[in-house]
């Protein structure tokens, strides 16, 4: 599997803070590696219209949680883009 419980504690350490899981800056990273790698996956399986439909969610969901950073704290949301390489 992808995603391992150290993996996950990891970009929880290096985003947010290893307890408070649901941090904006936390879940957006998390939702950045997972886009990721089903990016790679479908550019090997293109049939694969599962994972493009879980794909688009996921995306929608960082778009929403970054929408949500942008309105309440533009600072938070500009170093965060700066970090993980996010265009917009």
């Amino acid at each position: 599997m992808y995603l391992t419980k150290e993996v996950k504690e990891e970009i929880f350490a290096k985003h947010g803070e290893a307890k408070n899981t649901g941090k904006s800056e936390a879940q957006i990273a998390l939702f950045t590696f997972r886009i990721n790698h089903l990016t790679e996956h479908l550019k090997k399986n293109r049939h694969d219209y599962n994972t493009e439909r879980s794909l688009v969610k996921l995306v929608g969901k960082r778009r929403s949680l970054l929408d949500y950073l942008k309105n309440s704290e533009i600072n938070r949301y500009r170093e965060i883009i700066k970090v993980l390489g996010i265009r917009k």
